[in-house]
């Protein structure tokens, strides 16, 4: 995860133990425990040292087992200046595992926006053998939302309380904490560009992975210039655009004094707020960005760019030794990934690349005309590019504990580097040895964190100086050759112990912050690659787009800075009313924020804002009459009450103040212009108390339209039926036509319009100023064929419901396939049965519909029920979010019917072939597994016709239950489990008395653990043993079973596990005397365990080593 704090960032410590309290999602890595502050006690002080202030505190707990607190805090102890303690959960912070963290004492005394950024590690001590201390380290910004930090999984329970372990002696505990103060940096008012020259890229979320890439790229002067010379055009649009996206953000980059943001980059990609949010791999973009920019530079003049300052060969090479047979194979690469692990570096690791495989014995090579022969393979370069970038391996799939795990270790990188050393070792016999492939170090990308997340930042040199600065997002700042280099090596940090009244012994620390990438130029090419970039090389057009850009950002700025000395006023008109109802707008009157707004000086008497208004309208001021806007309690907005002359005669800024206290930037007016007979202004009529001035608007049932006809003076005691004449002269009906009148009341949540009664007076209805009567032709006689809305209510209810709806297959997530106009009232058959009509399916209960999560921008895992959401509405709200958005599939069977089976996906493994089959099995869920298995009979083929099969359920390579006939279906769950369905032998159908199935399991010891830690792997299978059987009796019928070669089972160990404690075992041991236990049902936690290498084919990570397991493949779309 990219932390949006910037400097210096939470890091996450490597830990496969460790866990968030209370939390539906758990990230790997330390973790703040939110609880309850204690009064701090005691302190023990520890001086401050001016670099970095460090102490060790150690904290012996008395009968520890007796404690019966669910927390407990050390007393308090002085590092820096600052006051700390330890917080443990003796039993645990709800999980299995000692909890504990590092926790700011006084941090409910702190000052507001207090922070602190610590490294430390707690360790529980062994007492009997030290080299088996559990210790773990981090490092954490602490402030008052995380003022405590560390591990809720620290060690499991069962090892601590264990009086054979070492962790309790005498019933006592032995906590230490290491603990060293770094300085924290005011970041908010660094001045990048005053302090260095240079801007940052804004975070987007998670894109602090692209903003160091794109700032090594931009640091390219000769790349920067070919993305400048890429054509485009002025009517081109930066969002849907990489070339004009990334020619933006260079310039601004080049030319901006503020840090620059990268959302038109990134929608140009084609991504959406998810892609933002998700971290990806700087490797893998890289790659995907330089081959995107490679193919659209083709056919231009900057074409071949990429391959000229990125692209080199080498050459693949087999020959055999015995034999005249040579073979090469020429291949090209713009980035080389070296090994990290077992390097300590650049050297070691291109000694590895080309270091020579001996292809013999079981491995040799089968060349043609010769067969299988003794051969020597390897790689060795055919030329080095201009600019070459190394992406070093830090992250690596570990097979043994099957997860991604990233490589810490120290691994040295040379500020130049001579790839010429010891006599071109590393060229080809092709190779250009007039080529001098001496390069000097440009760039450092580094990945400060853990595999489960972390943050990227870059130092870079962008001249090829000494002068080295960090890019860490926003943040741009000077740095040192050694910061820049020898501190991003990785490995340990040891802080040495200032305090005499501490464990004087020194404290390490693994550094998670170290190099990723490194960017290297050959130093016979930097004057041409290190070139100057200047407003020549940008196209006119992009200067004057972005210049306008730039003068519209300071206008903004200096207005915003303005702010308090201006008013907005807002003026409505009729225009605006005609302009709007009907078309974008169909409740109230209108959107205030598309009418012309007017900047006025809060000091300026409202009369000279009138003058404003004369000159951009051509009303005379002596014409013009405001009125107030209010906000009723109904949540609308009408024009309340005319200005009066004492109010036209202050200044703007007070008469602000009392029109609207809510909101005091803006005013918001309705101006009312009068017209006479020859549509020219005239002064408008005096309004008296009895007048009313409704506003107008005509309803087309035919047409099903709404627009604006006008606005009219009433008087209060009269009736509609009078003003007849007039409202059909402004509907543009005959004098005599039968007209209904309708208030548009409200329309949240749910529309109100009720029919006015024409015999009573306008007093009498209730109606004001500022009212809104709907006029329609009478109804009567209408019928729904002609029109599906025959009144203004029914229309209006429409429009308040209408939902276009995006629909998109669940097989292709990313893509709208089509769009339905639905009402948000619309029940569950409805919206189906629109789908299915859509899609010309007869059967509308056979689709299935999911709902969109809008953070994600996802389908919903659960898709919705039949019947399962009672209106449209209800299938588009995600938390407080309304989508646009559902899912549908179309299923072979009606979805209740669905709904009334179980659905379960079973792995066969067949009794004589190696092979595992998936069968889904659907069957009501009141099916028993007996009648799982007689499905199942008729889809599988058998050994032989009488064959019984049973189901397993496997869990982590180990057998946890065999399900019994008679057991219901419904609670069985395969999301997690796998089930497994197997014949069952004969020799277990006839044990006998003495004999017993015992569980076989295949297993490894994990070398990453200091105390014996076994990984189980392979499938899991029973075996029947008698009574007397030894184990070299045993270790023939599992041979046979598994069809393992002689040379190959020679190599396995056999031990008797229980609780994960292998006891080995010799040939002549009786096996049956170690498994005393008859319940297989139960018998998990003692087996038979194989201790071999795992063999099987495993999951292909090569198409990229290094991408972290949670994430999702860079993808750009455009």
């Amino acid at each position: 995860m990219t932390l949006l704090t910037p400097p210096p960032p939470p890091i996450d410590a490597e830990d496969e133990e460790m866990l968030v309290p209370h939390a539906d999602f758990v990230p790997e890595g330390p973790q703040p425990m939110e609880v309850a502050p204690v009064e701090a006690t005691n302190a023990v002080d520890a001086p401050a040292v001016e670099e970095t202030p460090s102490g060790r505190f150690t904290w012996a707990i008395p009968d520890f087992s007796k404690l019966n607190l669910k927390k407990q805090y050390s007393e308090v102890f002085n590092v820096g200046g600052y006051k700390w303690r330890v917080l443990i959960f003796p039993k645990g912070n709800n999980v299995d595992h000692l909890s504990m963290y590092l926790d700011v004492a006084d941090s409910t005394t702190l000052p507001y926006n207090w922070s602190r950024y610590a490294q430390f590690s707690l360790s529980i001590v062994n007492q009997i053998h030290s080299k088996f201390t559990v210790r773990k380290d981090t490092q954490h910004q602490f402030n008052s939302r995380e003022s405590d930090w560390g591990f809720t999984s620290f060690m499991p329970l069962s090892e601590l309380y264990d009086p054979g372990r070492g962790y309790l002696v005498n019933d006592t505990c032995i906590v230490e904490a290491d603990v060293a103060v770094r300085r924290v940096v005011d970041y908010w008012s660094h001045d990048s560009k005053k302090e260095t020259g240079f801007v940052g890229l804004k975070n987007q979320g998670a894109t602090c992975y692209m903003n160091s890439l794109l700032q090594t790229l931009y640091h390219i002067p000769y790349f920067r210039k070919a993305v400048y010379h890429m054509p485009t055009t002025e009517i081109d649009n930066p969002s849907a655009s990489i070339p004009l996206a990334l020619q933006s953000l260079f310039y601004k980059l080049q030319y901006c004094d503020t840090s620059v943001a990268t959302k038109e980059l990134t929608k140009s990609f084609g991504w959406d707020t998810y892609d933002s949010f998700m971290q990806h791999d700087v490797q893998e973009l890289n790659r995907v960005l330089c081959e995107k920019l490679e193919d659209k530079m083709k056919g231009t003049v900057v074409e071949g760019t990429i391959q000229k300052l990125f692209e080199g060969h080498h050459m693949n090479y087999l020959e055999c030794i015995n034999v005249d047979y040579k073979s090469a194979r020429k291949e090209s690469y713009y980035d080389l990934q070296l090994d990290v692990k077992g390097c300590k570096d650049i050297y070691a690791s291109f000694d590895k690349y080309v270091e020579v495989e001996r292809l013999e014995g079981d491995n040799k090579y089968h060349a043609e005309q010769y067969g299988l022969q003794d051969a020597r393979k390897g790689v060795l370069f055919i030329d080095f590019p201009p600019v070459l970038q190394l992406q070093l391996k830090r992250f690596e799939y570990d097979f043994v504990r099957d997860t991604m795990v990233k490589i810490n270790d120290r691994y040295e990188f040379p500020l130049e580097l001579d790839l010429d050393r010891e006599n071109g070792k590393y060229l080809s016999p092709d190779a250009d040895r007039s080529v001098r492939n001496l390069y000097t170090l440009h760039s450092v990308l580094v990945h400060s964190g853990g595999v489960h997340g972390g943050h990227y930042y870059a130092y870079i040199r962008p001249t090829l100086s000494d002068k080295w600065f960090k890019f860490d997002d926003e943040r741009v700042t000077k740095e040192d050759m050694k910061r820049a280099l020898e501190e991003q090596y990785g490995g340990e940090e040891e802080l040495p112990q200032t305090n005499p009244g501490f464990n004087n012994s020194p404290f390490k620390f693994t550094k998670y912050s170290n190099a990723y990438m490194l960017v290297y130029i050959r130093e016979s090419d930097k004057e041409k690659i290190i070139c100057n970039v200047d407003e020549k090389d940008i196209a006119e057009h992009l200067r004057i787009r972005l210049k306008k850009e730039q003068e519209e950002k300071e206008l903004k700025k200096k207005e915003k800075a303005e702010a308090h000395l201006y008013t907005i006023i807002k003026v409505a008109r009729d225009a605006d009313l005609v302009e709007q109802i009907g078309k974008e707008i169909y409740f109230d009157l209108v959107d205030h924020d598309k009418v012309r707004n007017f900047r006025i000086q809060k000091q300026l008497s409202f009369n000279t804002f009138k003058e404003e208004v004369a000159k951009e309208f051509g009303i005379p001021v002596q014409l013009q009459r405001f009125w107030l806007w209010a906000k009723r309690q109904n949540h609308t907005y009408r024009p309340n009450r005319p200005l009066t002359p004492q109010e036209e005669a202050q200044s703007v800024g007070q008469l602000r103040e009392v029109s609207n206290k809510a909101n005091n930037a803006e005013l918001k007016l309705f101006l009312e212009v009068a017209f006479g007979v020859d549509l020219r202004p005239i002064p408008p009529p005096e309004k008296i108390k009895e007048d009313i001035l409704l506003f107008f608007k005509l309803y087309d049932p035919l047409k099903e339209e709404l627009r604006y006809v006008g606005r009219l003076f009433v008087k209060g005691n009269s009736k509609p039926m009078e003003n007849f004449e007039k409202l059909n002269e402004m509907a543009g009906f005959a004098p005599d036509e039968e007209i209904e009148l309708f208030e548009e009341i409200k329309y949240d949540p749910h529309v109100m319009c009720e029919r006015i009664d024409m015999k009573l007076s306008f007093r009498d209805s209730q109606l004001e100023d500022g009212d809104i009567i709907c006029i329609q032709k009478s109804s009567q006689g209408q019928s729904s064929e002609e029109c599906r809305y025959p009144t203004v209510p029914a229309f209006l209810d429409y429009v308040h419901n209408r939902q276009m709806v995006r629909f998109r297959s669940l097989e292709k997530a990313k893509e709208d396939e089509f769009s339905l106009e639905l009402s948000k009232q619309n029940n569950y058959d409805e919206v189906v049965q629109s789908v299915a009509r859509h899609l010309g399916l007869e059967d509308p209960s056979k689709i299935r519909l999911t709902p969109h999560n809008c953070y994600s921008q996802q389908p919903k895992p659960q898709p919705i029920k039949y019947r399962g959401a009672e209106r449209l509405t209800d299938m588009l709200v995600h938390y407080n979010q309304i989508s646009d958005i559902l899912y549908y599939e179309v299923l072979d069977i009606p979805l209740p019917e669905l709904q009334g089976l179980k659905t379960l996906k079973i792995a066969f493994h067949h009794a004589t072939k190696d092979e595992v089959v998936i069968h889904t099995i659907r069957l009501p869920k009141q099916s028993t597994v007996g009648d799982v298995i007689s499905d199942l009979k008729t889809k599988v083929e058998l050994s032989h016709p009488d064959a019984e099969l049973r189901l397993l359920e496997v869990f982590y390579h180990k057998i946890y239950k065999i399900f019994p006939l008679h057991e219901k279906i419904e609670n069985i769950n395969d999301q997690y489990w796998t089930l497994r369905a197997e014949e069952i032998p004969e020799e277990e159908k006839n044990l006998g008395a003495l004999g017993r199935l015992i569980h076989v399991y295949h297993f490894m010891k994990d070398p990453a653990q200091n105390q014996v830690q076994v990984q189980n792997f392979g499938d899991p299978f029973f075996l029947a043993i008698h009574e007397g059987e030894t184990l070299e009796e045993v270790k023939i019928r599992i041979q046979k079973k598994l069809r393992v070669s002689d040379e190959e089972f020679s190599k396995w160990k056999f031990a008797f596990l229980s609780l994960g404690r292998p006891e080995y075992l010799q040939d002549s041991d009786i096996v049956s005397s170690r498994f005393q236990k008859r319940d297989v049902y139960g018998a998990w936690e003692q087996y038979l365990g194989l201790e071999h290498s795992d063999n099987t084919p495993k999951r292909s990570y090569a198409a990229n080593q290094n991408r972290h397991a949670y994430e999702k493949p860079v993808r750009i779309y455009n």
